[in-house]
């Protein structure tokens, strides 16, 4: 975990977004001897965000199956698709 205080972001800004580009790691950011918040580079944020999106997916699958929603086997899918590509 990487704390900082808010007078190195202020005093030097550089450094300290070199070091989340470097570290690919969230940057904790202490403001009074608190926690005030969280600093991270752009491409850590969205990589992030695409994992959090795909384990939301994965969870909402995991209850429909569970739910006994109706499922298709790998070679259903397929032929769906092919279906879909010869009638464009």
């Amino acid at each position: 975990m990487i704390i900082k205080a808010s007078a190195s972001l202020r005093n030097d800004y550089t450094a300290i977004s070199n070091l989340a580009k470097e570290t690919k790691e969230p940057i904790y950011i202490t403001k009074n001897g608190e926690g005030d918040l969280v600093l991270m580079s752009i491409e850590a944020f969205e990589k992030r965000e695409q994992m959090l999106k795909l384990r939301e997916k994965v969870l909402q699958a995991e209850q429909e199956r569970l739910d006994g929603v109706e499922t298709l086997s790998i070679a259903e899918v397929r032929k769906r698709l092919r279906e879909r590509v010869n009638g464009v």
